[in-house]
């Protein structure tokens, strides 16, 4: 076996193994392996039928009785699955290669699991135990040839789930001690999916994949099943891409509302990247990976969800505000009753501090010591500074961070809660155009409140929040993100010249060029601005006839270069472009729409 790796020749005269090559030897691997499997793609593709009997008759391949008249690219595919089946050969070296759960789950535990370590549940997804507590994860909706069911698709961690058993139905929102986003039901029937076909079982021991019915309705994407009263949630998965780009969709018939609605819903459900929202605007949204990922998702949407003709709008990219200064300024906003006054200031998180956000590393969720300790190790922050985190946003869990660095203020707890909702309003819609923002702190330095509640509520503290951290934002040199896709394109050594010419034209940057050991082809790595990305494609095999394949999947923000602010540049276009698809009034409002003085 170790000789069809490697530089290993057989010599088919003398019968030996050598390290060197002669005219008489050929690389083992080539001659026992790749040439049997081209010898039959030629046979059946140039159609030389007698060649294809030798074949079936020397390989034992029993073809069934309608496929003995295929030929071309379906019979290759019969006989394929006959010689080689790939199934069975993935779930071989599956097999062999992959640690089992019961190995895997006691290392990867403290990786899996929210809670405490040490508790039931964690002990018992520790061990595989099958007579623990049910923990299972669901991680996928799979629609149900019942219109608008879906099967929720997991693996079962400890426990056994069973059909009829009653238990604990926890979203992802879901907080241990509230009735938030938590649910007790029974389970309908647990089934093993087997591809498209799927097989009811009695109950299904940890270790093992399943699917339930009866769930559906109360999870949207994903959530945790569990009968261990205490449990936390099991981590959400994380995705390597993000839903960049979007169309607004509308049904032709304005009457076929309610089915778009509903048809959103389900699409929502069935594609755990997909984000499905409803602007201000009246505008219904669907925010895709890409161009590809976008048009399968508008497909699915009006064949087999919807089921209505839809009109779409041209995809348009999703981008995000941010700053890349400290405020030049302590930044003053007063309530509408002029008898509270907030003092803020906004800057810059350190790199790479936004992405373990958004990667779960750090997270609201976080016992506030220990990521006090880890933003003081990691980032330099100072611990006690780091414990006073106030929130994350927008929503709790964003990539931006709300700090208290206030000294001795009276009532400040009272307004704690308007002030975060305040900050996630800010956070959820910035002030250049109502992106969301990324990579940014705000501090408040000083409030003066009114010691009657009466007149510090959430209607005098909320508006006049969102003002000090638009404020704040506009005085911190505001700049715009654009997303970045990493692009891998395999090609020949010949047609890289066309290659950099095409990626040089869109403001991509190649950063990396490396050739496939023992074959003539290339891969080119770029980056790629997701805005130069549409006909990218095309344009590209166009350029290199047909001979590049690139493959594009999201990579990180970068800034746009250029001031919004300044009237002409880049940024400005593109900040002005999205406040007219947006309504919103022309131009960036002015700091003193804001700031207010002493």
């Amino acid at each position: 076996m170790k000789n069809l790796w490697g530089d290993r020749f057989f010599n088919p005269t003398t019968k030996k193994w050598s390290y060197t090559k002669t005219d008489d030897s050929k690389r083992g691997f080539n001659q026992f392996l790749l040439e049997p499997i081209l010898m039959v793609f030629d046979a059946i593709m140039s159609v030389k039928k007698e060649k294809i009997q030798e074949l079936v008759k020397k390989l034992s391949i029993k073809l069934d009785y309608d496929e003995e008249d295929l030929e071309g690219k379906p019979l290759l595919k019969a006989f394929m699955r006959r010689w080689l089946p790939a199934g069975d050969t993935m779930l071989q070296m599956i097999a062999f290669h992959l640690p089992s759960p019961v190995a895997a789950q006691n290392y990867r535990m403290e990786m899996l699991y929210e809670g405490p370590h040490d508790d039931d549940a964690a002990l018992a997804i520790k061990n595989c135990d099958p007579n623990g507590p049910l923990m299972m994860y669901i991680s996928k909706m799979v629609p149900t040839s019942d219109k608008g069911r879906f099967y929720a698709f997991g693996r079962v961690f400890s426990g056994k789930v069973a059909t009829g058993m009653k238990a604990r139905i926890q979203g992802p929102n879901y907080v241990p001690g509230k009735k938030d986003d938590l649910y007790e039901k029974t389970i309908q029937r647990t089934i093993i999916m087997m591809g498209k076909y799927v097989e009811c079982i009695e109950d299904i021991p940890c270790g093992n994949i399943a699917g339930l019915v009866g769930v559906d309705q109360y999870l949207v994407k994903g959530g945790t099943i569990t009968t261990f009263k205490d449990a936390h949630n099991l981590r959400v998965m994380k995705f390597s891409v993000s839903p960049v780009v979007r169309v607004a969709v509308e049904a032709k018939n304005p009457a076929d509302l309610p089915k778009l609605v509903e048809g959103l819903k389900r699409l929502a459900k069935s594609d755990p990247m997909v984000q499905c929202t409803f602007e201000s605007s009246g505008e219904h949204i669907i925010a895709g990976a890409g161009e590809l990922h976008l048009e399968i998702c508008l497909k699915d949407l009006e064949e087999d969800h919807a089921c209505i003709p839809l009109k779409i709008s041209d995809p348009v990219v999703s981008y995000r505000e941010t700053v890349q200064a400290e405020s030049s300024q302590i930044c003053l906003a007063k309530s509408a009753n002029k008898l509270n006054r907030l003092h803020c200031s906004a800057q810059p998180m350190p790199d790479g501090l936004a992405d373990d956000i958004e990667g779960g590393v750090i997270n609201a969720r976080d016992e506030f010591k220990s990521r006090a300790k880890t933003l003081s190790e990691k980032y330099n922050y100072d611990v006690t500074e780091a414990r006073r985190i106030w929130c994350f946003g927008p929503d709790g869990t964003g990539p931006n961070l709300l700090f208290d660095v206030t000294k001795g203020v009276q009532y400040l707890n009272d307004i704690k809660d308007p002030m975060m909702a305040g900050f996630s309003w800010a956070t959820r819609e910035g002030v250049l155009c109502e992106e969301t923002l990324r990579d940014v702190r705000f501090n408040i330095h000083d409030v003066t409140v009114h010691s009657d509640s009466m007149h510090r509520g959430g209607a005098q503290i909320i508006p006049a929040a969102r003002r000090v951290f638009y404020a704040s934002q506009l005085t911190a040199e505001p700049r715009v993100l654009e997303p970045v896709y990493l692009v891998e394109i395999q090609c020949p050594e010949p047609v890289i010249g066309g290659i950099y010419g095409v990626i040089n034209k869109r403001r991509g940057l190649v950063i990396e060029e490396s050739q496939v050991i023992g074959t003539p082809m290339f891969i080119v790595k770029a980056y790629l601005p997701v805005n130069e990305s549409f006909g990218f494609t095309a344009d590209l095999r166009s350029n290199t006839g047909g001979q590049a394949f690139p493959q594009c999947v999201f990579d990180h923000w970068q800034v746009l270069p250029g001031d919004p602010l300044e009237i002409g540049s880049k940024p400005n276009q593109i900040v002005t472009d999205i406040r007219k698809r947006k309504g919103l009034k022309e131009g960036i409002p002015a700091l003193d729409n804001y700031l207010d003085k002493l």
